[in-house]
């Protein structure tokens, strides 16, 4: 069985590992604070802090926006759900809007969300393709948006205007006219999960990019304390000599990195250009080349260059769309995949689908693109270990399990 997304575990990531078990320091230390500094140096991103989850950076920034009950946060309808969660856990409002076709939330569907009470908007880098941060940077800049903006804490006083938090879970090494992601808009989170390109096993970080009169460094420095309880001093502060006293100034979270999975993304922060990006993308290619002859074939947006703006994904994920059919039938195109020992999935159930959020009277209908692009995919494999051999044998299942469900030629 071809599975779907196993991680690289290879020789130095062990070796890394053992390192870190036998320094002694396995908690929040010495590598988890240069993984923040290589991040930091790799993205652009003016401060950087890694955290257990990128839904953890996603509520934290959310909470230190003073996002709370009755406000709204603008997010895609066709997201994970951890998007829209950590706005409930907030006690706010999500408020999805549709997307385009390149599964990124649409600008003007975003313009015409904003109400009075929209805080925040959170777009979501699809698959690794970065949304079009010129113009939703842009649209909150308005005057006439700027003008209904209500701030009601410090932060937004400060920053005068809605908050611009990107969900670039899937983007990490992403480019857009030659900045990468974690520097193109207020704050970014980045995921480390065991399927992302780049895992730390489970972690995530927050890439600080906010404009003056925002000291970044400091923030970066209020973020820690919040991330830990409200604790003043880490575990690394305290072990100095006699620098045992710490003092607790807010309610905070318990969100840290360990040391032991930022020595994981240490490796492959090292080798994520020269080596990952490359063979994901060069898999990807493959297969454009093996799928392209096909009419049913919609293949993944991976690159845009639309008068200024040039945009390569990340390449984290491949998700085919197969033309003209219906979601009854996309899922027995799956069964069939499965069955030819091959393991896909989908990107995603958008959340409005989810039971909770229908629960709280949330409608797919309401998003018809969003459904449209959801019926239809298919995300096929994309690891490092994929061969030339596994890549021939998913497309030849793909192809044969759509001509079966369509009676289509396979050839």
């Amino acid at each position: 069985m071809i599975s779907f997304s196993p991680p690289r575990i290879d020789q130095k990531i062990i070796d890394e590992v053992v390192d870190t078990l036998r320094s002694g320091w396995i908690t929040t230390g010495p590598k988890t604070k240069l993984f923040e500094k290589r991040i930091a140096e790799y993205c652009g991103g003016k401060a950087v802090l890694c955290l257990n989850s990128a839904t953890a950076g996603l509520e934290l920034m959310l909470k230190w926006f003073g996002v709370k009950e009755g406000d709204e946060v603008i997010l895609p309808a066709y997201t994970y759900s951890a998007t829209a969660n950590v706005i409930i856990h907030c006690s706010a409002r999500p408020v999805f809007v549709d997307v385009g076709g390149d599964f990124n939330i649409a600008v003007s569907e975003i313009e015409r969300a904003i109400t009075e009470k929209t805080k925040v908007i959170m777009p979501v880098d699809f698959g690794g393709l970065p949304c079009d941060y010129d113009s939703v940077n842009a649209l909150v800049q308005k005057n006439e948006i700027k003008k209904i903006f209500s701030a009601t804490s410090s932060e937004q006083k400060m920053l005068g205007r809605i908050f611009i938090l990107s969900d670039a879970a899937h983007s990490m090494g992403a480019v857009v006219n030659g900045k990468k992601t974690g520097s193109l808009t207020d704050a970014s989170v980045f995921s480390f999960h065991a399927v992302k390109n780049l895992t730390t096993a489970e972690g995530g970080a927050v890439a600080l990019n906010l404009p003056p009169p925002f000291n970044n460094e400091a923030l970066y420095k209020t973020l820690c304390v919040k991330s830990l309880h409200g604790q003043d001093k880490d575990a690394l502060a305290k072990a100095q000599k006699g620098n045992w006293r710490y003092d607790v100034v807010d309610a905070g979270y318990k969100m840290n990195m360990t040391d032991i999975l930022a020595s994981i993304g240490l490796v492959e922060l090292e080798r994520y250009d020269s080596d990952t990006l490359k063979k994901k993308k060069l898999i990807c290619e493959k297969y454009n080349d093996g799928l392209a002859i096909y009419p049913w074939a919609l293949l993944p947006i991976q690159k845009v260059e639309a008068q200024d703006r040039k945009v390569e994904t990340s390449y984290h994920l491949y998700p085919l769309r197969i033309k003209g059919i219906n979601e009854s039938q996309r899922d027995e195109i799956m069964r069939k995949i499965f069955d030819r020992n091959v393991s896909v999935n989908v990107h995603f159930i958008p959340v409005p689908m989810m039971s909770f959020y229908k629960g709280l009277s949330y409608n797919i209908n309401d998003y018809p693109n969003t459904y449209k692009m959801y019926c239809n995919e298919i995300s096929l494999p994309v690891f490092y270990d994929l061969d030339d051999k596994q890549i021939k044998t998913i497309i030849e299942a793909v192809v044969k399990s759509v001509s079966e469900v369509l009676n289509v030629s396979a050839r």
